[in-house]
């Protein structure tokens, strides 16, 4: 049986609390067999953001995974990618991303596009339940990671995930690039 406790958050497996899911996440993590490999616990939503979930359940940064989506458009084409990079590091939004996306400019999606095309809570966008053909770039510090906090696509839950699984993830592009 795995084992979902880091820091103070104590989980279980997925599978027997779907209620603390978004649809999209819950239907990802089916469709990938992995309701039991990954924990879900409940946190108070108002602790949901990254700086507030590591002081109140003594998370490394390193541990706590952050999902961003970036954009950009290439002939009238909008290209969107995931990135998944830990609280430590910041996305290299303007050279790496900006390259494997190949556009001219790359930016973080407005709050309103990235909830509707995530169909997920701001706050709780995670990279498991995203549109199918969007490319999921992972540094490669996260998957170095025994055990990372993700969203769960909404604000009153985190889900506790073996770094290795993310590379899992439809999509999923491994690179030290992403966050340098």
């Amino acid at each position: 049986m795995t084992s979902f406790v880091l820091g103070g958050l104590d989980g279980t497996a997925a599978g027997e609390r779907p209620d603390l899911l978004a649809a999209p996440v819950l239907d990802a993590l089916t469709a990938l067999g992995l309701l039991e490999a990954v924990g879900v616990v409940p946190i108070d939503p108002a602790i949901s953001d990254t700086a507030a979930t590591q002081e109140a359940y003594g998370l490394e940064a390193a541990s706590l995974v952050n999902c961003v989506l970036v954009g950009g458009a290439r002939g009238g084409d909008q290209r969107v990618a995931a990135c998944l990079v830990p609280a430590d590091r910041r996305a290299d939004v303007n050279g790496f991303v900006r390259r494997r996306l190949d556009v001219r400019k790359a930016s973080f999606l407005p709050r309103e596009q990235a909830v509707e095309s995530s169909g997920m809570e701001f706050g709780g966008i995670t990279a498991f339940g995203l549109p199918a053909g969007w490319p999921v770039l992972v540094a490669a510090a996260a998957v170095a990671q025994p055990l990372v906090v993700v969203g769960s696509g909404v604000r009153r839950s985190k889900l506790l995930v073996p770094g290795g699984l993310l590379a899992r993830i439809p999509g999923a592009e491994v690179a030290d690039g992403v966050a340098p």
